[in-house]
């Protein structure tokens, strides 16, 4: 640990004389050096010019940051006498001094402001690039494992408030700190005694870095940090255009960007290029080079403009080069930086509202990135901690930052007649947002965590985004070594492969082995089906692996972990889960350790047979259609699938041969965490698998139709049938035939045809005989108490309505009809159907001829005709 340091003579640094900053200041383990400085002494240095009544403000509590009373952040003024804050407390300090008010009191206030002394960058090393900070800091503070926060000192504390704002706001701008909740001028630091509360148990902040004598004008900040400082005031002439008149009807509202990279040209006519290292980045020879140690040429690279280098960068690891950057370069170059960042002008133009919107739309496009999905303008965010992507809405302030990054905007200033830069104003940003169709932005159906096929049944094994399926593909393609035409052996040994990774769960039967395998290539293509059926894990008692089963079926979706969430008491909460989920796109909806059966909520029924659900979204006014090609699980005990779910969901039935599961031993405990990590190779095995039974001419195997799920079927379910494993769609019509309203609906038929035969009856004339005391009329009223019975009578309007619901249903080739002829009311009958065979499973093409109503394509396909 290091002692607290002398203080030797401070070094100003101008923009002639700045000190790179060396990014080994960046160790996240715990070697790393320490230095112990109170806080007192630490704010000494910052605030070392100040008038007797200004101070800074501390701000000091203890808990989460996050949960805190408002009233927490209030603070109060530095007295250098005493300090008030405990060494356990989150503490922070406020980079400018504040004069108190007429009773007093100081708050971190602009009318109380006096001026800024430092400014801060946050959020180093975790949300901004260690690269990006190239300027040596004062102080740097560990405030969470691996984040810091770096801080510059002043030469000359900043009174003009306005010159202050538009410094902080440059380095928000710049990426290099977050806006903060009350302005600029009032933004607060952390203390190095401190911890950070946010985290469990609380993080000691250390700092890590105490370089004291390094202070700084806003001049060298500029240059160093490479920032953009609007000018106050009276805007200053744009010299990358010529002055022109004021703006008249036909004036171009879009400047398109420049066809050629002038630095790269300016490059390559001085004969400074060399070749490009990889996309973005060149290796030039150095303008300098004659001021290097014996003239070495090498080490110098240019970068192109991108969001982190607006205007592009430089680097010379030569010593000589040191102090130099980006700047530089242009100067040589004799390159404007408006040109060097390669943008378009959109130009703002009264009664042009339209035609920018637009414009900046079609920039939006161009930029990359940026997409339309359910009336939302969408990005794909990538978690790379959490190893998972979901698509993210812009909010309306995003979306103007989007508009600043792709394009520089520009107005007319009429005091300097000429065009000035400018802000993308606020009112084309929100027409723009709260637009319901665009026009230009490609859209995005979905994301893929692997290859996936598509409609055509080709293989689209590049990441990125796919203009002919609108997906998305969240993926590296060096992972998966898919062969090109596998074979029938090709597809057993990837059976192998897979069936290994279940030997240790202990199935029911072998349906239900099928069916686990059948789950695993639904997860694997599931961005490449319009509908798929859910999978329910059951057992009979807890701790037989159902939830471990899931996690497994969940590392085929997504390299992320699964998150179950709870299952929805009605279908309005349902309604709303599922469309705040689905926006996302995320590969897996789960539902763990059910209490109840398996619901038939409206809502959740056509999320599994529709390829699209609407609703309203939750929070807003907006009406979005969002695509169900997600994954959805559960999992329970002794509960299942009832009513209409029972045709929606295949049941993996687990059945441990022991009386207490939980106990079992298991030789591979880390089966999820390495199929994690090997995840190209299994995934890749799922493929196989289906790639396999295509490339074979999709053979189809003797099984009763799925309604709803043919493509499934074709694709998940025919591929295991030809490669000879149990039928993994047998919990599907086991669950139908064990229906407790079919069992209802069998018995009320019987007794209705007992008593009545096939003639018409009205629901009054059913409750009539029912009161009877024949054994017919005693097991009719027994069923119409069953369905309708209240308060010891039959309510005759429920239980007609129960017969209008199942109204043609086929039970043992009976149903109820609807009685013919002239009638006041209702009647019923019941009427004798001829028993339809079942038929094969047929290719996707026959299947679509028979959704679109063409039968006897299906009738031929099935006879293979």
């Amino acid at each position: 640990m290091k002692s607290e340091k002398p203080f030797p003579t401070e070094k100003t640094f101008s923009n002639e004389n700045l000190t790179v900053f060396n990014n080994s200041h960046f160790k996240t383990d715990k070697t790393q050096e320490t230095y112990q400085v109170k806080n007192n002494e630490f704010l000494r240095t910052i605030f070392r010019n100040t008038r007797s009544d200004e101070r800074p403000i501390l701000v000091s509590f203890s808990g989460d940051p996050t949960v805190v009373n408002s009233s927490s952040w209030f603070g109060h003024p530095w007295d250098d006498s005493q300090m008030l804050m405990r060494e356990d407390n989150n503490n922070y300090f406020s980079l400018a001094t504040f004069l108190p008010d007429e009773a007093g009191r100081y708050r971190r206030k602009k009318a109380q402001f006096v001026a800024l002394h430092a400014i801060m960058l946050d959020d180093i090393g975790s949300k901004v690039p260690m690269e990006r900070v190239t300027l040596s800091p004062t102080w740097l503070l560990e405030t969470s494992p691996g984040n810091y926060q770096a801080g510059y000192v002043l030469s000359e504390p900043l009174s003009d408030g306005t010159v202050a704002d538009s410094l902080m706001n440059a380095v928000v701008t710049a990426g290099l700190c977050d806006p903060g909740a009350n302005g600029p001028q009032a933004r607060l630091a952390r203390l190095p005694s401190a911890v950070n509360g946010k985290h469990s148990p609380s993080f000691t902040c250390r700092l890590t870095s105490w370089e004291h004598e390094l202070i700084y004008s806003v001049e060298a900040l500029i240059e160093g940090l490479q920032l953009e400082l609007k000018p106050a005031g009276r805007p200053k002439r744009n010299t990358s255009h010529t002055a022109q008149p004021k703006p008249v009807d036909g004036d171009p509202i879009l400047i398109p960007r420049p066809e050629e990279n002038r630095v790269l040209t300016g490059l390559i006519k001085r004969g400074l290029y060399k070749s490009m290292l990889e996309p973005g980045k060149h290796d030039i020879t150095c303008p300098w080079v004659n001021e290097h140690t014996e003239s070495i040429d090498g080490g110098t690279a240019y970068f192109e403009p991108d969001d982190l280098w607006p205007v592009g960068g430089f680097k010379c690891l030569h010593g000589h080069c040191a102090d130099r950057n980006i700047r530089d370069l242009l100067d040589y170059l004799n390159v404007d930086v408006s040109a060097a960042r390669m943008k378009s002008t959109i130009r703002v133009i009264a009664g042009e509202l339209d035609g920018i919107v637009d414009t900046a739309e079609r920039e939006l496009m161009r930029a990359g990135g940026y997409y339309q999905r359910s009336g939302f303008i969408v990005t794909v965010n990538t978690d790379h901690h959490l190893q998972d992507s979901l698509i993210q809405e812009i909010t309306q302030p995003s979306l103007l930052r989007a508009l600043a990054r792709v394009a520089m905007w520009e107005r007319y200033d009429a005091r300097s007649k000429d065009w000035v830069r400018t802000d993308p104003p606020e009112k084309h940003t929100r027409v723009l947002f709260d637009a319901k169709n665009y026009c230009h932005l490609p859209v995005l159906n979905g994301l893929a965590r692997q290859p996936y096929l598509r409609s055509d049944g080709s293989l689209m094994i590049d990441a990125g985004y796919d203009s002919a399926t609108g997906m998305y593909g969240v993926f590296s393609d060096q992972s998966f070594l898919i062969p090109t035409n596998p074979s029938r052996t090709d597809a057993e040994n990837s059976l192998s492969i897979l069936s290994d990774l279940l030997s240790e769960f202990s199935f029911g039967c072998e349906s239900d082995l099928s069916a686990a395998l059948a789950a695993i290539l639904t997860a694997t293509i599931r961005p490449s089906l319009p509908a798929a059926p859910m999978f329910h894990a059951k057992a009979h008692m807890v701790g037989s692996g159902k939830s471990y089963l899931c996690e497994l079926i969940t590392a085929f979706a997504t390299p992320k972990h699964s998150t179950p969430t709870t299952f929805p008491t009605d279908d309005e909460e349902c309604r709303k889960l599922l469309l705040a989920e689905l926006l996302h796109a995320p590969a897996v909806i789960e539902f763990d350790n059910l209490t109840s059966d398996l619901l038939a909520h409206k809502s959740l029924c056509t999320a599994l047979t529709s390829d699209y659900i609407t609703g309203r979204i939750l929070g807003t006014s907006r009406t979005a259609s969002v695509s169900t090609r997600t994954l959805l699980l559960s999992s329970g005990n002794n509960v299942g699938p009832i009513k209409d779910m029972t045709r929606r969901c295949v049941t993996i039935r687990l059945s441990p041969q022991c009386e207490v599961p939980a106990t079992r031993s298991f030789s591979r405990p880390y089966l999820v965490q390495n199929v994690l990590r090997e995840r190209g190779q299994y995934v890749t095995a799922a493929l196989t698998i289906i790639l396999a039974w295509i490339n074979a001419g999709r053979p189809l195997n003797p099984c009763k139709p799925l309604a709803s799920y043919g493509k499934w079927s074709g694709l998940c379910r025919q591929p295991l049938l030809w490669l000879g494993c149990a039928d993994p769609a047998t919990s599907v019509f086991e669950a139908v035939a064990e229906d407790p309203d079919r069992e209802t609906l069998a018995r009320l038929l019987d007794a209705w045809h007992a008593v009545f035969s096939t003639k018409p009856a009205m629901i009054r004339d059913a409750v009539a005989r029912a009161s009877q005391f024949s054994d017919e009329a005693i097991e009719l009223r027994e069923i119409l108490n069953d369905i309708a019975g209240e308060h010891g009578e039959i309510n005759r309007r429920k239980l007609g309505w129960w017969i209008r619901r199942h109204a043609g249903q086929i039970i043992e080739n009976k149903r109820f009809g609807r009685a013919s002829g002239k009638r006041s009311a209702e009647a019923w009958q019941v009427e004798h159907v001829e028993s339809v065979s079942p038929v094969l499973l047929v290719s996707d093409k026959a299947l679509d001829k028979t959704v679109s109503g063409n039968t006897n394509a299906y009738a031929r396909a099935s006879r293979g005709e």
